[in-house]
């Protein structure tokens, strides 16, 4: 069954990927010291091979590896307590290890977060479309390459960069709507998909009227384009964004494909995945239900709910609170460090602190009071998703709960141990949803591209043509050719250059069926 069809009346296969990071404390921190914790190996390549070969067997959608810029530095104005608990520091480039994960594996796919505040978009255009090949190129029959598009939101990260501090976030997410449009035109517009011809007896490569130039000219960015590197199996890689201010639901209303979603329980989420569905109907005439909403979770399974308890316990006692607490200001802004030990968070000055508390108090009646130390516990393990604790009969009915309540049409499963975590819920987990009929048998399209697993459609490997980027597709015949300037301008003649194409030795032929002189000149959008 795919992953998107109704396996029972009511019911849909859920999209399940593993959320990690390149570091040892990523929604956890502190849990690096546990004795079955393997985390810390996070530098080595076997720990990542390993996991994508387990999660494969297990059947998940894929692994999305986060990322960060700079570190957790808004805690006690300083990165002490971040570089101390290892929370989410030290932290390396994700994009380096898909290759090798994807060398021994043949259907899991990858996402990866990039940020649109401090890259070129040409740079990384090349650096998407390069793995987007190579994922394909090396395992000789798929590719799988997602990206997540975020603003950065770290101070640090600005500062690491060239900046003072971040950019305003409306302005972050203008910069983010124009790399888009520079993006779409380099994936989609520069190059026909028959413009590499590989004719050895004619001597040529790729046929220059089929590349052409972007042309793009912005307010941020300048790009003459074409892109560098020739279409690759999906040409823009699978959009994914999280983002829950006004600003960041406008944004992947239009844009996102999959959107990730952090809250404390369904009725929270469930407003803010509306309001994008409706937004994209009603603004950018998308169909609604083709955004997928994938919600943070983070299991602890036990064969019994004596079990799970007793491992929620265990780890409790290795968590960092001063690591979460890092976190917390990071994701924030908040310092909390400036309230007393016993201090009521809910009646301090400060408005965004109240209502952040207000919202953690509101789903955690077990607390009766919330001090900073409340916040640090409640994060601690898991971060900002909720943690389900509980048999695999449990933990599916939550999550069913997700699902009927908010929306949601997945889950990204974060961890507390690794491999561990991942482990019970490929071993307990996955077996309880398929008795179910919530969580496919096998992949929809077996060695397929991401997109087309993502949607459960053989073949849709480009963007569904109701999406913004498909408006820039290169659809007609032959395209105005804008390598060097527009035909008129050249030393070159239109016919010149088709005769040189077809026969460069000079004996010309007759062109293929539907080529030549009277192409239809095509403007990009």
């Amino acid at each position: 069954m795919s992953s998107q069809e109704n396996t029972e009346e009511g019911k849909k296969s859920l999209i399940l990927n593993a959320f990690v990071e390149m570091c040892s404390g990523h929604q956890s921190p502190g849990l690096w010291r546990h004795p079955d914790d393997q985390s810390w190996r996070f530098t080595d390549i076997e720990h990542w091979t390993d996991l994508a070969k387990l999660l494969e067997e297990a059947k998940f959608h894929g692994i999305f590896i986060a990322d960060v810029l700079g570190g957790y530095d808004v805690y006690k104005k300083s990165l002490d307590p971040a570089i101390i608990s290892g929370a989410q520091w030290p932290v390396t480039e994700p994009l380096s290890v898909i290759p090798a994960m994807a060398a021994v594996t043949k259907n899991i796919s990858f996402g990866v977060t990039v940020s649109t505040t401090y890259e070129q978009p040409f740079h990384l255009a090349r650096r998407l479309s390069t793995l987007d090949h190579l994922t394909k190129g090396r395992l000789t029959h798929w590719d799988r390459v997602g990206w997540n598009i975020v603003t950065s939101y770290l101070d640090s990260a600005a500062r690491n960069l060239g900046r003072e501090e971040q950019l305003s976030h409306d302005e972050r997410y203008a910069i983010a709507e124009e790399y888009l449009e520079v993006m779409y035109k380099l994936f989609q517009s520069s190059w026909r998909d028959d413009a590499v011809r590989l004719d050895r007896e004619a001597g040529i490569y790729t046929d220059p009227s089929r590349v052409r130039e972007i042309g793009h000219k912005g307010k941020y960015f300048n790009v003459a384009g074409p892109h560098i590197v020739n279409p690759s199996p999906q040409r823009t890689p699978l959009l994914l964004q999280a983002g829950a201010s006004k600003a960041g639901k406008l944004f992947a209303a239009q844009h996102a494909e999959a959107i990730f979603t952090s809250a404390h329980a369904p009725a929270v989420a469930k407003k803010n995945i509306a309001e994008i569905r409706q937004t994209a109907k009603d603004t950018f005439n998308r169909n609604p239900n083709n955004i997928k909403v994938l919600a943070l979770v983070t299991p602890i399974l036990g064969r019994t709910e004596e079990e799970a308890k007793a491992k929620y316990d265990d780890y409790k006692q290795y968590a960092s609170l001063e690591g979460a607490l890092s976190l917390f200001g990071g994701w924030t802004g908040m310092d909390l460090n400036q309230y007393g030990d016993d201090e009521e968070l809910r009646q301090v000055e400060s408005n965004a602190v109240k209502s952040t508390v207000e919202g953690y108090a509101r789903f955690s009646p077990v607390n009766s009071k919330w001090t900073k130390h409340t916040v640090a516990e409640h994060v601690s393990l898991g971060g900002n998703g909720p943690l389900l604790v509980g048999t695999p009969t449990q933990v599916a009915d939550s999550l069913e709960e997700w699902v009927t309540e908010a929306g949601v049409d997945g889950f990204n499963f974060g961890y507390v141990l690794f491999p561990q975590s991942f482990k019970d819920i490929s071993d307990l987990l996955i077996p309880e949803l398929r008795s179910r009929g919530l969580f496919w048998d096998d992949y929809a399209v077996p060695g397929g591209t991401y997109r087309e697993n993502f949607y459960g459609i053989p073949g849709q490997k480009y963007p569904l043509e109701e999406h913004v980027a498909s408006s820039h597709l290169w659809s007609f015949e032959l395209g105005e050719h804008h390598i060097g300037g527009d035909f008129e301008d050249n030393d070159v003649s239109k016919q010149e250059l088709v005769s040189i194409i077809d026969d460069p030795v000079g004996n010309p032929d007759v062109l293929d069926e539907g080529s030549g002189d009277s192409a239809a000149e095509v403007c990009l959008a």
